[in-house]
């Protein structure tokens, strides 16, 4: 085994031991103490983590160029930190209190998603990793909702086995992104079945993904949603979920997307996989403090 393979070993036996003691610490802290923990989890990382901070702030340059100063810049990717490791805690506190989420998250337009399930064909839930995901996930499943989410499996087994479990508990199944014959079968399979499909797409997709415009630049993203709404007539509806200031949580639940058809299936693709990312945008230039900044979103180039 060389020095990197050393290194990267020793990193995630330091991540999953970090996530264990976590866990153990928020069973045992009074839930007034929870966003104090937090906070001081969030600003260390954020002055600890070197390469994470210099992402961060890079991808904030990207996205807004001279509309936002340093000084502000720096602001957004310290919240961001802490926003991070508040939705970790949360994530950790709920999953094993799964009843509290109820009082913690209220949902905007859900009449949107209840028209949209009706039809019969599932609904693709379009959103990004922004704000408390997980939250959103287990809030839903409380509704009534079957929920399903696209996410990669955890490179360290026993790191993906504990959130796993607990993805379990509350009744949120998971569809992972590979194998991919797998992933479009199940995928299909709980739209069938009248669920909610959540796809996340703000990640670089690199060279398998389309190009298109995201603050301004030309960012590799995934077609799922669009090839999954063709072959399914699912409905595609944009859900994101905020933190408010009292940290309580409020799910936005957007009026469905409908799939404009072109003359081509690329050109259906690119304008669709356009419009959603449009959308995602809009969100994190409104809350730019929920999004992941720590993600290269650019990192691959035509």
């Amino acid at each position: 085994m060389n020095y990197k393979e050393l290194v990267k070993q020793f990193n995630r036996l330091l991540a999953r031991q970090s996530l264990f003691l976590c866990s153990l610490i928020i069973r045992l802290l009074p839930r007034w103490c929870l966003y104090s923990f937090a906070n001081f989890i969030g600003t260390l990382a954020y002055y600890i983590a070197a390469s994470q901070r210099k992402i961060a702030l890079e991808s904030l340059k990207k996205a807004f160029g001279d509309e936002l100063s340093f000084p502000k810049r720096v602001k957004i990717a310290k919240d961001s930190f802490i926003n991070i490791a508040k939705s970790g805690v949360e994530m950790l506190f709920v999953l094993e209190s799964p009843h509290l989420c109820h009082d913690m998250v209220t949902i905007e337009g859900k009449k949107h998603l209840d028209e949209a399930l009706s039809k019969g064909q599932g609904v693709i839930a379009v959103s990004a990793h922004f704000g408390n995901f997980p939250l959103a996930l287990t809030r839903l499943k409380q509704e009534g909702y079957g929920v399903s989410v696209i996410l990669r499996r955890m490179r360290d087994d026993k790191v993906e086995d504990f959130l796993e479990s607990r993805r379990q508990r509350v009744g949120v199944s998971s569809v992972y992104s590979t194998p991919r014959n797998a992933c479009v079968e199940n995928s299909l399979k709980a739209l069938k079945n009248n669920e909610i499909l959540f796809i996340q797409l703000d990640q670089n997709f690199g060279t398998a993904g389309i190009f298109v415009n995201f603050f301004g630049a030309q960012a590799a993203t995934a077609t799922g949603p669009v090839v999954f709404a063709l072959r399914s007539e699912a409905t595609i509806v944009p859900i994101f979920v905020v933190r408010n200031p009292d940290d309580t949580h409020r799910i936005i639940i957007e009026t469905p997307l409908e799939v404009e058809k072109k003359d081509t299936q690329e050109e259906t693709l690119q304008v669709n996989t356009q419009r959603i990312t449009s959308i995602i945008e809009s969100y994190i230039r409104k809350y730019p403090q929920e999004w992941g900044w720590i993600h290269r979103r650019w990192k691959s180039q035509k």
